[in-house]
């Protein structure tokens, strides 16, 4: 038995309670500073509020001041927040983690930077990391592909890989969680899995569009139109495939991605709001609709087209080689219409 210690309560990082637990591994989950009601939640009764599932019954649950007490002892610390909360994870979690303690990171998002790179999670991780201690290392890992926290909880069966830097440790990793329904692969491959695995959110976003703009043309009760759905899929594995390559990652890591953004379009936040700015709702008020709502779509597509304008203007790339996305970002800064630029695809 190991002791693994999920550090964010949200969706995700709950969720993999699930694999964890069914392992016989003990299971500590910690709030961050937001996740206070939730945790008040699982410390009563073990009901996850957002998830709208009872937690495994043997996990035990932590306030974020009690996070030093949770991580000693640890085997594994499984980061839990979403690419708004990495930041708070570097300044807060990342001073607590144990000497030589693995780290999976589920926060699926891409950083900027100001000569048109993008960054994955792990590498900023890794870089805060040597900041706060340094000459010291940290080990991190991360998870991508099709899985929705609703299905983990459910155990339903479930296909994902780890990726990270040394096959040793993401074996490890991989023993400690994998189950009859959680299926874990493994890959050296972090820039192009966690580029596929984080754009697809933005791609799910475009995807939607499409319903949207069908709802708006034959109303709610019409059937869905599956050929332009189907068209933007197509582009967007197109677009995704580009920007692996652009990060120098591997292009058979395109199926991790792939996948995930299948199942990211036919439920949830990103398709919600891709339908409503396909029914021609503005931004802003698709934006209060869903107030309170984390919008992965929204930061993706901002931060990679904000790196991909930077590259441009240095000749690295060609935006007409990212039609649909530049498209996203045109209807998310610009008030553009939704209308499809289906020309540009060529």
């Amino acid at each position: 038995m190991a002791v693994i210690t999920i550090i964010g309560a949200g969706m995700m990082g709950s969720a993999l309670s699930y694999p964890a637990s069914d392992n016989g591994h003990e299971v500590r989950v910690v709030g961050t500073c937001l996740d206070d009601d939730i945790i008040t939640g699982l410390k009563a009764n073990g009901y996850h509020k957002n998830t709208k599932r009872y937690l495994p019954k043997k996990n035990g649950y932590y306030y974020f001041p009690e996070a030093e007490k949770a991580v000693r002892g640890a085997d594994l610390i499984i980061s839990g927040v979403s690419s708004y909360g990495v930041e708070w994870f570097a300044e807060n979690a990342l001073p607590l983690i144990p000497d030589g303690v693995p780290v999976l990171s589920v926060t699926k998002g891409l950083i900027a930077g100001d000569d048109g790179s993008l960054t994955t999670v792990p590498d900023l991780l890794k870089k805060r990391f040597e900041e706060i201690r340094p000459g010291e290392k940290l080990s991190i890992s991360a998870v991508g592909g099709p899985c929705t926290s609703y299905e983990l909880c459910d155990r339903n069966q479930t296909y994902v890989a780890f990726c990270g830097e040394d096959e040793k440790t993401l074996g490890f990793i991989r023993d400690l969680m994998k189950t009859d329904y959680y299926h874990v692969d493994v890959s050296t491959d972090v820039k192009g899995i966690e580029c596929a695995v984080a754009m697809k959110n933005a791609y799910a976003l475009a995807v939607s569009l499409a319903i949207g703009m069908g709802i708006s043309r034959d109303g709610e009760d019409a059937p869905e139109h599956y050929n332009s759905q189907a068209a933007l899929f197509a582009q967007s594995v197109r677009e995704m495939k580009r920007l692996i390559k652009y990060m120098g990652g591997k292009e058979d890591s395109l199926v991790f991605g792939a996948g995930d953004l299948y199942v990211t379009i036919f439920g949830g936040r990103t398709r919600r709001i891709g339908t409503l700015l396909g029914e021609g709702v503005g931004f802003d008020a698709a934006m209060e609709t869903l107030r309170g709502v984390t919008l992965e779509s929204v930061s993706i597509t901002r931060s990679c087209t904000a790196a991909l304008l930077k590259a441009a203007e240095k000749k690295k790339i060609d935006l007409s080689d990212f039609p649909l996305l530049m498209h996203i970002r045109r209807i998310i800064e610009e008030g553009a219409s939704p209308e499809i630029p289906w020309d540009d695809f060529h």
